[in-house]
Formats: structure tokens, C-alpha cells, sequence
């Protein structure tokens, strides 16, 4: 009220409100939170930042991926005093002295600062370190530094350190900085940066928050009741409960089903792209937990069909084209994924095993080696015994890093069958190495089987659309040219099981007014009688799809930009597809003019 009147009367007040003054209170305790001003023990930074950043620039140390590099540099080269010095009761003391008169020793032991002091009354420093300046320390600290270790010797600098982009300049540079400074190392050579794992509304998890899904109930399960249990305890703010409880009913109304460890990993591995946040998705579990069940069943089955001829396991007799094609694919997968582990892509790498080992081993390989199987050609029969136990026991080895428990399992069972038990687990077993091949062949033997599956693929279609049950086997004729032609016969028996076709009849040409499917170079026509107006509906879907796909071409390539700039091998690709529908289009309409 003085400073107010004095105010008035120098005519100096402009205006008097009232102000209500907001007092910060601790969260748990509710007490009143007042600053205070202490001294604070500060480290300079400057030649520590230069160096560290002259390490990440020469080469020394490399980020993966590269781009959290220029967050390093940002950091570093904007870099202020640390303040080194925590008040807490718990951690590393500040290795200051003091005498009676407030003079200040630091020094390594209290014996080294009394004789500096010339007196033994002295009083340490009763704050501790920062935890980030005892974390800095890690890499060579526990080793035994500064004694020369064999363990320091061994593991000074390491490969490679995995962590997350929310530490780069808590940790990782700091690590960078002391390592250098104490042993003249860097910590580690390479830098591999993570996604943060959020929760499913993208929010960070933290106890506090309530929102932290465990893993461990992820693997063994967890019931609804006993989550909400869980995720209610020791929260930051007790009144969030009632909001945690029903967030957490609202997102999993059944808790978590048992997934298994096995699931929980290869559905974290599919979500490692190098982007800066990875959302927890409890589907993306479920569907890893699939493909486990699928990796368990295909080795049932696979051990069930040898069950007869084991006799065979061992011997050698020429491949087959379905066992030449699944390990020219194998060998692709084995050098994709030595390039996803040195690029750190394990996101690639999950998705490669998964597409093989699913959509190639299992729904085509597996399919086509029962045909093989039940042929009376005893070196067929051999050959395909032994690449689907080749096949399944290097998936294994392959998979073992992210799948370790299943794989272990089933190669304890599978490995001695092919003789690939050299040793007793399959965790010490050797990575699967790329075998060198034909490539030519391969690319052969791979083209070949992508023209059969697209040639099984449109049978299968043609019967659907004629409404054709895959239950009742149905006789086809085929016109071909010569090319085609070989391969069809090469294909018959794998086509008349896969396709449900009970013959295959090879013609020079066949009336247009029947069920006809347009591949290049191929035509095929379903020999059963149809609704005349199915087959037009048909036709007209085909000949629809076509034309917009030639009129989506047509503007790519009237495009002057594209035909300049684009490589020539795919301005020629894109010209001769456009010539291939306009081909396809011709015959189609063709086939709805004899109908009309």
C-alpha cells in the first residue's frame, strides 16, 4: 500500500488490480515448491564439444541413420557450461575440499587434498555428480579403466551403440567427449538411433502417466482387471486414476492375450523404421503371433511328408524347377537380409522373412512339393525332400536372431535330419552365407515360376467369375505360342493340382464365344458351359480395367518431362506394356463382339 501511495503521489501509477499470485506445489505432496540459490560446480565445455564433433566428422564415428548426426552437431556447437553438481542424497560426491577458512581443494582422494590443504580438517562437497556425468563414463569406466584390462583391451571401442534420439547430447555425446578425453578412444564406432516406442495415441509412456504397457504382459498375458490394476499404481497424479482406468477398458477391453516372446519381438522388429517414433499396436502383435504359428505349422507338415521317404534324405538327384526356383529365392533372402543387418534395417529384414517364409515357401513351395512328393520318379521325390528340409532348416538359422525360442525348438528337430547339427544350439550355429550361383539360371527359373503363377492365378480367377466351385475339377484348352507353350507343359502337372484342372488340352486356336482369359502370349479358355451374359459381364470388367490402366500410360508417356528425364530402359519398358494391353484390349473386345 506505501509503494502504491508514493506512487500516486509522483503521479507515476497507472492503475492498481488485483493479482492473485500462483504458488508452485509439488504434485504428490501438494507442500509449497520455493526456489532456492546454491552454488553450483560447472564443467567448461568447449574443447570437449571440439573434439567431439572433429570425431563424428573425420569419420571416427558414424550415425545410422545419418540425418541425427546434424542433431549432435547442433548441440555441440551451441554448447554451454554443464552444471555438474546435484543436490540429492545418492550418487558420486563432487571431489571438492573444504578447510575452515572456505578455501577450496579438488583433488582425487581426501589424503591428496589434506596435503595440498596442509591440514586433515577438511569437509567434502556435499553434493554428487550429475547422473549424466557418471553415465558418460560407461563405455570404459566398468572395464577396469584405469588399469590396462583385458576387458578394456577387448571391448574399447565397441561396434556400436543402440539408443534412442531423446539422449543424443545427454548421453551419447557425452560419452563421445569423456571417453576421448580419458583414453584417447571413441566409445563406439557406430551411432544407431531408434524410434521412441509410443503408446497407441502416440504419447510417450511413462509410469506417471499411466499409459506403459509391460512386455512381459504382452508375452505371458495379462487380464483386464489385473492392467488396470497395474497401470493405476504410482502415478504422478493420484487423480488421473479414474481417467487411466477407463482409457485403459476403452483401448483393451480383454487385457492382452499370451503372445509369447517370439511374437512380441518379430512385431517390433516389423515396426523398426528409422523413423522418430515407433505406436504400439496390439494388432501388429496378434499378426506376428500368426506368423509364428505358421513358421510351427510348416515345419509339422513338412516333417509329416518326409515321414515316408526318409530313405532319401541325403542322397543327391537334379533339381526340379519348383526346387531350383524356392533356393535361387532363398539366396536372394539370405543377402537381403546380410544388407538389412548392416544397414540396421530391421524393419526390412522382418519383412523379408515374412514375406518368404509366408507368401513363398509356405502358400507356393509347400503347395507344389506335395506333387512332387506323390510322383513315382524317385529323383524327383529326392529332390524335394531334401530342399524342403535345406529350405526349412536355413529359414530357421535366419529367423533365430528375432524368433529365438521357436527356431530353437524346431531346429533341435529339423538339423540333424539335413545334417546341419554341428553344434548343440542353433544360437552358436553359423548365419546362413549366399550361395554363388547361376544368376542367369535363377532369373530363368524365377521368371519362369512368376509366368506359372500368374498363369494358375487367372485359372483360378476364370472359375470364379464363372462361378466354377474350386471343389469340381474343370478341363481347359490353352493357346499358346512356342515359348509359352514349353512352359505350360513344363508346368501341367503343379497347374492341375494347384488350379483344380482335370485336363489340359493344347490348341492352335479356339472360338472367341466361350470363357476366355488374355495373358501375354497365352490364351485360356475354361471348358464348361456359361451364362453368356456372366461371360459378357466379365469381359467388360477386364476390358474397363485395361482401358484405364492403358489411359493412366498414355498420359505418363505424352508426358515430355518424363520421356527426358526418365531412364531409357524404363521409357522402353512403359511402351512396350502399353503395346501389351493394347493387344490384350483388341482380343477382349473381340470376344464381346462374337457374344453380342
Amino acid at each position: 500500500k506505501a509503494i502504491v501511495a508514493d506512487l500516486d503521489k509522483l503521479g507515476a501509477l497507472v492503475e492498481v488490480k488485483p493479482h492473485k499470485l500462483m504458488v508452485p506445489r509439488g504434485e504428490r505432496d501438494d507442500v509449497i515448491l520455493e526456489p532456492m540459490l546454491t552454488q553450483q560446480w560447472f564443467c567448461n565445455m568447449q574443447e570437449f564439444a571440439k573434439t567431439a564433433l572433429e570425431l563424428v566428422a573425420n569419420g571416427e564415428i558414424e550415425f545410422v541413420p545419418e540425418n541425427w548426426q546434424v542433431i549432435y552437431n547442433q548441440w555441440l556447437e551451441n554448447i554451454q557450461d554443464w552444471c555438474i553438481s546435484r543436490q540429492l542424497w545418492w550418487g558420486h560426491r563432487i571431489p571438492a575440499y573444504y578447510d575452515k577458512q572456505g578455501n577450496i581443494y579438488v583433488a582425487h582422494s581426501l589424503d591428496e587434498a589434506s596435503a595440498m590443504a596442509g591440514t586433515s580438517e577438511l569437509k567434502q562437497d556435499e553434493d554428487v555428480l550429475d547422473t549424466w556425468f557418471s553415465s558418460a563414463l560407461w563405455s570404459f569406466s566398468p572395464l577396469g579403466w584405469p588399469s590396462p584390462t583385458k576387458e578394456l583391451a577387448t571391448f574399447l571401442p565397441s561396434s556400436v551403440l543402440v539408443t534412442g534420439f531423446d539422449i543424443i547430447f545427454f548421453w551419447v555425446a557425452r560419452m563421445v567427449m569423456f571417453t576421448h578425453k580419458f583414453t584417447q578412444q571413441v566409445p563406439f564406432k557406430q551411432v544407431f538411433i531408434t524410434g521412441l516406442i509410443l503408446d497407441a495415441h502416440g504419447q510417450k509412456m511413462s509410469k506417471s502417466k499411466g499409459n506403459v504397457i509391460d512386455p512381459l504382459d504382452l508375452v505371458d498375458g495379462i487380464s483386464l482387471e489385473e492392467l488396470v490394476t497395474k497401470r493405476t499404481a504410482n502415478l504422478l497424479n493420484p487423480k488421473a486414476q479414474d481417467s487411466v482406468a477407463k482409457a485403459t477398458r476403452k483401448d483393451y477391453p480383454q487385457g492382452f492375450a499370451a503372445f509369447g516372446a517370439d511374437a512380441l519381438r518379430f512385431a517390433f522388429a516389423l515396426m523398426s523404421t528409422h523413423s522418430r517414433e515407433i505406436r504400439f499396436d496390439v494388432k501388429r502383435i496378434e499378426s506376428a503371433r500368426n506368423f509364428c504359428n505358421k513358421v510351427w505349422n510348416a515345419a509339422r507338415f513338412v516333417l509329416m511328408n518326409i515321414e515316408n521317404s526318409r530313405e532319401l534324405i541325403g542322397n543327391k538327384a537334379e533339381l526340379s524347377v519348383i526346387d531350383q526356383w524356392i533356393l535361387s529365392l532363398l539366396d536372394k533372402l539370405i543377402s537381403d537380409t546380410h544388407y538389412a543387418y548392416q544397414t540396421y534395417r530391421f524393419d526390412i529384414l522382418a519383412q523379408r522373412i515374412y514375406e518368404f517364409t509366408w507368401n513363398e515357401f509356405c502358400d507356393w513351395y509347400l503347395e507344389l512339393a506335395k506333387v512332387n512328393l506323390t510322383s513315382t520318379n524317385i529323383s524327383v521325390r529326392t529332390a524335394t525332400v531334401n530342399t524342403l528340409l535345406q529350405v526349412l532348416e536355413t529359414i530357421l538359422r535366419i529367423m533365430h536372431p528375432l524368433m529365438p525360442f521357436i527356431t530353437e525348438e524346431l531346429w533341435q528337430e529339423i538339423a540333424p535330419l539335413c545334417g546341419q547339427k554341428l553344434v548343440p544350439s542353433i544360437m552358436i550355429a553359423d548365419y546362413p552365407q549366399a550361395q554363388s550361383s547361376n544368376s542367369e539360371l535363377a532369373k530363368e527359373v524365377i521368371s519362369d515360376m512368376e509366368f506359372f503363377k500368374q498363369l494358375c492365378g487367372t485359372i483360378r480367377n476364370l472359375r470364379a467369375e464363372m462361378n466354377v466351385s474350386l471343389a469340381t475339377k474343370a478341363p481347359i484348352e490353352i493357346e499358346a505360342t512356342d515359348t509359352s507353350g514349353t512352359l505350360v507343359d513344363k508346368f501341367t502337372p503343379y497347374l492341375m493340382s494347384l488350379a483344380k484342372v482335370s485336363d489340359i488340352k493344347r490348341v492352335a486356336s479356339f472360338t472367341a464365344n466361350t470363357p476366355i482369359a488374355v495373358l501375354e502370349q497365352v490364351r485360356i479358355r475354361l471348358d464348361v458351359v456359361v451364362d453368356n451374359s456372366l461371360q459378357r459381364e466379365r469381359i467388360c470388367r477386364e476390358i474397363d480395367k485395361l482401358t484405364k490402366e492403358e489411359e493412366k500410360l498414355q498420359v505418363k508417356l505424352s508426358n515430355q518431362a518424363y520421356l527426358e528425364r526418365a531412364p531409357q530402359h524404363l521409357v522402353e519398358r512403359d511402351q512396350q506394356i502399353l503395346v501389351e494391353l493394347a493387344n490384350k484390349l483388341a482380343q477382349y473386345k473381340a470376344q464381346l463382339d462374337n457374344l453380342s
